[in-house]
């Protein structure tokens, strides 16, 4: 992503803005859909996320960080409709279909992994999706979540313990049931 094409777009370039948009949409797609797990709430929150960035552009200070702002941005949105829905989704076959269709390797690999990151507190969820799914540095999303990097890295610890105790759960009971 170029500097100069955010520079343009905080300047109002309504073309710039729309490159940016589609650099980032299959990533913020990815994410919505970690989150709500549903195709349709999933896009809804990307053309929310993709209005409220448009409206407040201007307010970027640094270009930078573009793609961090614009992830905020979408977690945030994403946050408020988990809140008005009051309720995890569950994994159902519409859901591991999409999951399939957009090819992330660790989804694919081992769908209860996602089962059970949606059994994890919203924080954890965000810290664990950011990290391991985008790929982002600590610095970086602690920047995105508004906490502190130490925080950051002990909602890691945490939610890998969290999800260790779960995945170790569910093996325990599956063995159970053989």
């Amino acid at each position: 992503m170029e500097i100069t094409m955010v520079l343009n777009a905080i300047k109002g370039d309504e073309a710039a803005f729309e490159f940016l948009i589609k650099q980032e949409s299959n990533k913020m797609y990815r994410t919505a859909f970690l989150y709500v797990r549903n195709k349709d709430d999933a896009l809804d929150i990307v053309q929310e996320t993709v209005l409220k960035a448009y409206h407040s552009i201007h307010h970027l200070k640094k270009p930078e960080y573009f793609s961090t702002w614009l992830m905020k941005i979408l977690i945030r949105t994403a946050f408020r409709t988990l809140e008005q829905q009051k309720k995890w989704k569950v994994l159902d076959n519409e859901t591991l279909e999409n999951l399939l269709e957009q090819k992330i390797p660790e989804v694919t690999q081992n769908i209860d992994l996602v089962d059970a990151l949606s059994n994890l507190d919203v924080k954890y969820q965000t810290a664990i999706i950011l990290f391991y799914y985008h790929d982002l540095p600590i610095h970086k999303i602690s920047v995105m979540m508004d906490k502190p990097e130490g925080t950051v890295k002990t909602y890691l610890r945490r939610a890998k313990m969290e999800l260790k105790k779960i995945l170790e759960g569910e093996s325990h009971y599956e063995q159970r049931l053989v």
